[in-house]
């Protein structure tokens, strides 16, 4: 298998101001927006890409991180409850697929997101605590060999 193109990113929607987040807003970044400007990366919501809504209700992983959701010993629920993880999962392979077809190499994350955090995710309270570990997309994209980082850290 060839390897995919490093100067090439996968980013997360919110960074480049599309208001994907659960809440409707996003997270602006003018240097992320500026790669995709430059024709170098490729904004996805992998949560909108797994089927939910704008706005929805905030989602945390459950007993454990992204690598646990993949593997079946996690779940990503809701506020309210709901069990969201297949949404999760969906997108992430959406994402993954996507990464695949454009030849990147790299993704530029959103940290703390259920999907996107790269070493730092909520850990399922819903009190604003924070846990070591990756959301479920970042997770997936690691493990197939895609470098994954947060916007603070590119």
């Amino acid at each position: 298998m060839k390897k995919a193109n490093t100067d090439k990113y996968i980013v997360s929607a919110c960074l480049v101001g599309m208001e994907c987040r659960y809440n409707g807003g996003h997270k602006e970044n003018a240097s992320i927006r500026e790669l995709v400007k430059s024709g170098r990366a490729f904004p996805v919501c992998p949560e909108q890409m797994g089927g939910l809504q704008i706005p929805r209700p905030p989602a945390q992983i459950m007993g454990g991180d992204g690598e646990d959701v993949l593997s079946g010993h996690a779940k990503v629920v809701d506020s309210k409850g709901k069990d969201v993880t297949e949404n999760f999962i969906k997108g992430a392979f959406q994402v993954l697929k996507l990464a695949r077809m454009l030849d990147c190499g790299k993704a530029i994350l959103k940290e703390k997101s259920p999907s996107c955090g790269t070493g730092k995710i909520y850990d399922g309270s819903f009190e604003g605590k924070l846990r070591e570990g990756k959301g479920v997309t970042a997770a997936l994209l690691a493990q197939e060999g895609i470098e994954v980082v947060n916007e603070n850290d590119y």
